[in-house]
């Protein structure tokens, strides 16, 4: 899940719920009923992004970057808490080096 996913996702429902309350309930118009359909369509497909979102990382913030290669390796395991996201990982390691004085 992106950022700009969850925002699509907001503006999408807000949009809908503007409509939906400005409606008149005696008649809504047919351009009333397709703006708000088309409002729903756009909510409906941010909100499968939301989901599909963790990709093989299962990342957040790196959906669809690399696996960690150790990631499942029995051998030599990751730390507990760490993912499967290389991005990250690597970003724990570099830390982890710089606070032990290493370059």
């Amino acid at each position: 899940m992106s950022y700009a996913d969850l925002r699509e996702l907001q503006s999408a429902l807000n949009t809908a719920s503007d409509i939906a309350f400005s409606l008149d309930a005696a008649a809504p118009s047919p351009h009333e009923a397709e703006q708000l359909l088309d409002a729903l369509r756009r909510a409906l497909t941010a909100a499968g992004a939301l989901g599909a979102g963790l990709g093989a990382t299962g990342c957040a913030e790196h959906p669809k970057g690399p696996v960690d290669p150790l990631a499942g390796d029995r051998e030599d395991p990751l730390p507990p808490g760490w993912g499967r996201c290389l991005l990250c990982n690597d970003r724990r390691r570099r830390a982890g080096a710089q606070r032990r004085g290493w370059r």
